[in-house]
This record gives structure tokens, C-alpha cells and sequence, in this order.
């Protein structure tokens, strides 16, 4: 039998811990996906002596640094957790009922 599997708040570690890596993960196939394609547009820009690229890089980048921000400060960095606990805990106080 699998020990993950049998174990509830094993399983649930194991699941948290699988969708916050996958969301790292994302985050660098981001991340690798800019820089290849903004190197190929710097090129295509200095070839042909323009310097257009830096919108794309600008841009793409601030979209890279929200989903940066979100993977790494909100979602994987346990100020999330922190949240949701405090809003449990505030719940958890009002309910007289």
C-alpha cells in the first residue's frame, strides 16, 4: 500500500507541496521562454538598427515580475498560508452558533 496515499495530512503535504513546486516551475519556464525570445528580438532589432526591442522586453518583464511576485512572495512563500489562517481564525471566532 502507499504510505503517501494512507496517511491524510501526508497526502495533503504531498499535494500542496507537488502544486507549489509545478508553480515554481511554471515560473521558470517563464522566465527561460523570455529570455530566449527577447534575446531573438534584441537581435532582429540591432540588426536592422532599431531599438524597438526594449518594449517587448519592458513589458513581457513587468509580466514576468508579477508572475515572479505571485509564485514566490504570495502563493509559495507562506504568506498565503498566513492569511488564510488568520481568516480562519477570525471565522472560527465569530461563529457563536
Amino acid at each position: 500500500m502507499n504510505h503517501i496515499a494512507s496517511n491524510p495530512a501526508r497526502s495533503d503535504i504531498e499535494r500542496r507541496a507537488r502544486r507549489r513546486a509545478g508553480a515554481k516551475m511554471g515560473w521558470y519556464i517563464h522566465a527561460f521562454v523570455y529570455v530566449l525570445v527577447n534575446l531573438g528580438l534584441v537581435t532582429l532589432s540591432a540588426a536592422h538598427g532599431r531599438s524597438w526591442a526594449m518594449y517587448p522586453l519592458m513589458g513581457w518583464g513587468l509580466g514576468l515580475l508579477i508572475h515572479g511576485a505571485v509564485v514566490w512572495f504570495v502563493a509559495g512563500g507562506g504568506f498565503y498560508e498566513r492569511l488564510v489562517e488568520r481568516e480562519r481564525r477570525a471565522l472560527g471566532a465569530g461563529d457563536h452558533g
